[in-house]
């Protein structure tokens, strides 16, 4: 039983008929929080009131901004940041991060595989025109072979809970994920606000992410000896995570720099600077695939650097993430990844995906069409909350425009039941009560000699209530996310 106290903000929360990330039952944290449920209930409403505004002011200062495409002000916002944090016990997340070591390996392989000798489409594990149809697979990539047979250096996928808490993988993301900045500044900041909970807990760190990615970027490098020049490459200021872009350059000693600060000089790519031209071994794209190289992918391209993929297959340069790991965030290939897992390392997959109908198969398309009005639907390339239709909070004139979407496009949607997405508690702007918000999770995963998983990542919340969309973009906000260490384990 929680223990009595004048502050009403634990006995007066209920997580109502969902699973809850901190509370079993109403007013009742979970055994393994107990010591952040002591903390909360010691402190009185104007402090928590007040440290809920300090965190927000230092996020201000820090800069943790962002954009919204299509906006016409183009304004960067202030990503909402909720105090109370997302907590995950070591048992819970060791099932996670051997999952998602599993699910980064396969997907790996399959990329590899795709554009290499194409065995699971020669087996007919996957249809081959579900992978040549997908907007993501890029026929300039065929027969490319980056150090060290990695292509997914860095991914981000993301993960949900179930009524039950189980954990299922809604999507990935082998693009360029983005967010970490969030979490490294959530981190920073949610120390100064709970500084003396996180050693009591055993909250394991995630200040160590850039020495981590630095390594992982070092090691794909074609200069073994001394020390390679890594870039950053930004599309710019424009951009919606040019922010995290100029921290993440910041926090690993790398230059940001954008497509015409580099140049294809004497068969290497050179970045330029006051002293001449000087050679770059590394470079982290943080730009689309597409506008890498106008002479192999777009032509009309600005943002990259003409003839860069001719000397990269000299192996003279590396890209991380690697051109062409797109065509498995395609959400129609997301259905076969189980495949992938039980084809290439003979395993069950850990972290189930959310069973998926894909409309691009009648007997399928029939079901989703006959229950849109229960279904979430998808565009198969969508990201950011775009492209959607959440059958339960729909209306008849949207599941009707949904409908003549998919009749017109079956390839290009798939459907997937509405989960009852695990919520957890968020502090109320009047701050005397906590209210339950549904919330996903995307960790990070780098991978170089070897992969290395975030303890934690990004939780991001859906701030409106009753909302199952998490995006910054649709309104969704984040927290800190505390991954304990196992009892014993040294800090």
């Amino acid at each position: 039983m929680t223990p009595p106290t004048s502050n009403p903000i634990i006995p007066s929360y209920d997580p109502e008929a969902f699973y809850d990330e901190l509370f079993s039952a109403p007013g009742i944290m979970r055994p393994e929080f107990m010591t952040l449920a002591e903390k909360l209930e010691k402190m009185q409403l104007g402090e928590l009131t007040g440290r809920q505004q300090a965190a927000e002011r230092a996020l201000m200062r820090m800069g943790i901004t962002f954009q919204v495409y299509g906006e016409a002000s183009r304004a960067e916002k202030v990503f909402p940041f909720d105090i109370i944090p997302r907590v995950i016990s070591a048992k819970d997340w060791e099932v996670v991060e051997r999952g998602l070591r599993q699910r980064i390996t396969a997907l790996n392989l399959f990329v590899q595989d795709v554009y290499g000798e194409k065995k699971i489409l020669k087996d007919k594990i996957i249809p081959d025109w579900v992978v040549y149809s997908s907007s993501g697979y890029m026929q300039g990539c065929e027969g490319l072979k980056p150090p060290l047979g990695v292509w997914c250096h860095i991914s981000g996928s993301d993960i949900v809970r179930d009524g039950k808490g189980q954990f299922f993988v809604l999507e990935d993301n082998l693009r360029c994920p983005s967010g970490v900045s969030y979490v490294l500044s959530n981190r920073q900041v949610m120390k100064r606000i709970f500084p003396e909970v996180f050693s009591k807990m055993g909250v394991r760190p995630v200040s160590d992410y850039p020495e981590m990615l630095l390594q992982t970027l070092c090691a794909v490098s074609p200069d073994s000896q001394g020390s390679p020049t890594i870039v950053v490459l930004t599309p710019g200021i424009y951009n919606s995570a040019y922010y995290e872009h100029a921290f993440l350059a910041q926090q690993i000693g790398a230059e940001l720099v954008e497509g015409r600060d580099l140049v294809v000089a004497n068969g290497y790519v050179c970045m330029k600077t006051t002293q001449g031209l000087r050679r770059v071994d590394v470079i982290y794209r943080r730009i689309n695939a597409d506008f890498l190289d106008p002479e192999m992918f777009r032509p009309d391209s600005v943002l990259g650097v003409a003839g860069l993929m001719d000397v990269f297959r000299e192996g003279r340069v590396a890209i991380a993430n690697m051109p062409g790991p797109g065509v498995a965030d395609d959400k129609v290939v997301y259905a076969y990844v189980p495949d992938m897992i039980k084809y290439y390392l003979d395993e069950d997959p850990i972290l189930p995906n959310v069973p998926t109908y894909l409309c691009s198969r009648e007997e399928e398309k029939s079901h989703v069409l006959d229950h849109l009005d229960k279904l979430v639907v998808k565009e198969a390339d969508g990201a950011g909350g775009y492209g959607m239709l959440i059958g339960p909070s729909s209306t008849k004139k949207e599941q009707a425009k949904f409908k003549d979407l998919i009749l017109a496009n079956p390839r290009g949607y798939i459907a997937q039941p509405t989960l009852s997405l695990s919520r957890a508690p968020v502090l109320m702007s009047d701050a005397e009560r906590m209210e339950g918000r549904h919330l996903d999770l995307r960790p990070f995963v780098l991978y170089g000699k070897e992969i290395k998983v975030m303890p934690g990542g990004l939780t991001r919340v859906a701030m409106k209530k009753g909302s199952l969309v998490v995006n910054s973009s649709q309104g969704g906000g984040s927290k800190d996310t505390w991954v304990l260490r196992e009892q014993g384990e040294e800090s």
